[in-house]
């Protein structure tokens, strides 16, 4: 537990809510000047026992329980990103799910100007796969530059991906299958990747490697064959981030490399200088 930032964070939300807005008044007793809600009407408001929230925000609370803490960060009006160092600082961890459930469903509009400026094929998709923004390099790589609208829906079930992601069944599906899965298992209540799902299991080729898909998560790094629509056959190294702004978002930019046999040399790791 961080009691500093704990304390600084939760101070300066609670500043910002003004005790009329819940239909309370302002103290008035002498020595009370502090802006926003006091701490017992932080109390008053979550129902919650006198002192509950005095001990999160001093740090007097050992390990708070999560509804608490969504309780008070909701209260606060907090976005994801303090949403996260509210955890991170009252227990040492990441939160378990978003604060809110449309987070990662939308990011800032400069990203579309960033990808523009990106050489390779990128793009950035939602929490659901769902596809945000992308560069121009990215639409070729479809027959008719037809961008699909969801890449995880695609990449599962669609007829054409099967010949654009080359040796789908052994270098594509068992990779691609488990992300879907690990993302429900976080996520049961998204209906998009429900229905990906769905179609998934009716698909005799595309439920058979669901059912055997391993713990594989995320495509950073991977190397795999790929059949461009306008340059041929080829490799792609992937390259997998997430906009801060939307937990859950993803941005994967495809460096390609022609060839049917992978014939370049793979690229060693970077890391940090490091002073004698």
């Amino acid at each position: 537990m961080d009691k500093v930032a704990l304390r600084s964070l939760l101070r300066e939300r609670r500043a910002l809510i003004t005790p009329e807005s819940h239909g309370l008044s302002r103290p008035t007793r002498q020595g009370r000047r502090a802006p926003g809600l006091s701490q017992a009407q932080m109390d008053q408001i979550l129902h919650r026992a006198p002192d509950t929230y005095g001990r999160l925000e001093s740090g007097r609370y050992p390990n708070p329980p999560a509804d608490l803490l969504q309780d008070v960060a909701r209260l606060l009006g907090m976005n994801e990103q303090e949403w996260i160092a509210l955890w991170r600082y009252a227990l040492g961890q990441d939160p378990p799910h978003p604060l809110n459930s449309r987070s990662g469903e939308e990011i800032p509009g400069v990203w579309q100007e960033a990808l523009d400026g990106i050489s390779h094929m990128a793009y950035v998709n939602d929490r659901s796969w769902n596809l945000l923004a992308h560069n121009e390099a990215f639409a070729t790589l479809f027959p008719g530059r037809q961008v699909p609208a969801n890449t995880m829906r695609w990449m599962t079930v669609d007829p054409q991906a099967r010949g654009t992601l080359s040796d789908w069944e052994t270098a594509w599906a068992p990779l691609v299958l488990p992300q879907l899965r690990a993302a429900l298992a976080a996520d049961p209540a998204d209906q998009t990747l429900a229905q990906i799902e769905k179609e998934v299991l009716a698909d005799p080729v595309a439920a058979r490697l669901y059912d055997a898909s391993s713990a594989y998560i995320h495509p950073d790094g991977d190397e795999r064959p790929l059949h461009h629509a306008e340059l041929g056959e080829g490799w792609v190294t992937m390259c997998a981030a997430q906009p801060l702004a939307a937990p859950g978002a993803r941005m994967i930019i495809l460096v390609f490399h022609p060839g049917r046999y992978r014939c370049h040399a793979r690229v060693p790791a970077l890391r940090a200088r490091v002073a004698p």
